[in-house]
């Protein structure tokens, strides 16, 4: 129950998705998502970073940890079945 807490909050799988090719900075980070506000990127970057997920680099820059990679690779499957989901929702409105 306490993973699905920690990714039914708004953001934080996607600063995960986001930090899955290798550090990111603040900045760089905030733009990647939508450019949401600086007080709830670090509230989330706080949270992930208390779950073990993320870690914070001495150059300042945020990178998933093992366990952060572990919380992406089990999100591949989702990933593939949401693209089955897009297909099939546009299949349906072109058949419309």
């Amino acid at each position: 129950m306490a993973a699905l807490d920690l990714f039914g909050r708004r953001w934080n799988l996607r600063i995960v998705w986001e930090l899955r090719h290798g550090p990111v900075g603040f900045r760089a980070l905030q733009e990647r998502c939508d450019n949401m506000s600086s007080s709830v990127l670090r509230q989330r970057l706080t949270e992930l970073l208390d779950a073990a997920l993320v870690e914070q680099r001495p150059d300042t820059t945020y990178a998933l940890t093992e366990l952060g990679h572990g919380a992406h690779r089990a999100l591949r499957p989702l990933v593939r079945w949401s693209a089955d989901w897009a297909a099939t929702l546009s299949e349906s409105e072109d058949a419309r």
